[in-house]
């Protein structure tokens, strides 16, 4: 069968199968279970309206348990489990071989060098971007190209830098941007600019930020649109510069949802991949924590250590997200 016929076969058994699912379901609770008549008629009616939310969340809630919940536990068994002696429960130890392996720690120093620069500089040329662009008159249209890269999936963007890095032999004509303006600055020759390390992290890190800074400043600019003209009248009446309202009147009002674009970059930097894998595949001291879990599951088919990895991003990545959901609930009231 044609894949577009299978698609389409798909989408039309199961938006029939939910159609389906919401009708049957509530003709059984209300002609059933819990009938709108007899001398009980109105308490079995509010029953019914209990219990009707849930039947809506069943669907979803069944979805995330098979699709989320199921993984989770199944990672966490594996990773206690070896698969070489048949799936032996063998505790800590695939914990202690990737605590004993040296790519582990570089996967970890280089995630926590993203941490420290990802988020803080796409939530900062988000906030700058937002401002500025708020005060000229072809703003939407900067904020639009801004954004663009938001609708790029990482491995395109991965493939549209890496040929910005791209490096010839000399004497030929570069197609990378970057070399090109090295060579035109007078360097020597040119430079494999993701081999080099420590400052080949920079390199990848710029392609998240450059994703990124379009989405911080979407969520940053509604934020700045919501701080009150009066307070910002006032501080212009009573002498305060541009600079003053920035920092002392509009920054300050809108940090619950600074924090939270923060955070939320955090939560993708943590689980950064597709970017590392695109570009070097974690050489040259690029390891990150995704990619090297990849590495043990797919490549080594060490399903315990590379299950034990990924233990640790969830680990890593489980906080950030409560601390985030309750400052997004807390902004919201």
């Amino acid at each position: 069968m044609h894949p577009a016929i299978q698609g389409l076969l798909t989408i039309v058994i199961g938006v029939g199968a939910c159609i389906g699912y919401f009708y049957f379901s509530n003709i059984i609770l209300d002609k059933v279970i819990f009938p709108a008549r007899g001398a009980h008629a109105g308490r079995n009616i509010n029953r019914a309206n209990l219990v009707r939310p849930w039947l809506f969340l069943m669907p979803g809630l069944m979805a995330l348990g098979l699709y989320l919940a199921y993984p989770v536990f199944e990672t966490l068994r594996l990773s206690l489990t070896d698969r070489d002696l048949g799936g032996a429960f063998v505790g800590l130890e695939n914990y202690r071989k990737m605590s004993d392996d040296p790519k582990f720690w570089e996967a970890m120093r280089n995630n926590a060098f993203w941490l420290l620069v990802v988020p803080a500089m796409s939530t900062a040329f988000g906030l700058l971007v937002a401002q500025l662009t708020d005060r000229i008159r072809w703003g939407a249209l900067a904020k639009s190209l801004i954004f663009m890269p938001m609708a790029i999936s990482f491995v395109g963007a991965a493939v549209i830098w890496k040929l910005v890095y791209d490096a010839r032999p000399l004497g030929t004509e570069q197609i990378g941007i970057l070399n090109a303006i090295y060579l035109g600055l007078g360097g020597e020759s040119p430079q494999t600019w993701l081999t080099i390390p420590f400052w080949n992290n920079f390199f990848l890190m710029i392609v998240l930020i450059w994703i990124q800074t379009g989405f911080a400043m979407v969520i940053l600019s509604a934020a700045l649109r919501g701080v009150p003209e009066e307070t910002i009248e006032a501080a212009i009446v009573d002498g305060a510069n541009p600079f003053q309202i920035f920092f002392k009147i509009k920054v300050p009002q809108i940090m619950g949802t600074i924090v939270v674009v923060w955070t939320t970059i955090t939560i993708v930097v943590l689980k950064v991949f597709d970017i590392v894998f695109a570009m070097t595949n974690g050489q040259w001291e690029t390891q990150v924590l995704a990619n090297y879990m990849y590495d043990k599951l797919f490549r080594s088919n060490d399903w315990g250590v590379g299950s034990a990895a990924a233990m640790v991003i969830m680990l890593l990545v489980t906080p950030i997200l409560v601390w985030n959901v309750y400052n997004a609930r807390k902004e919201m009231k």
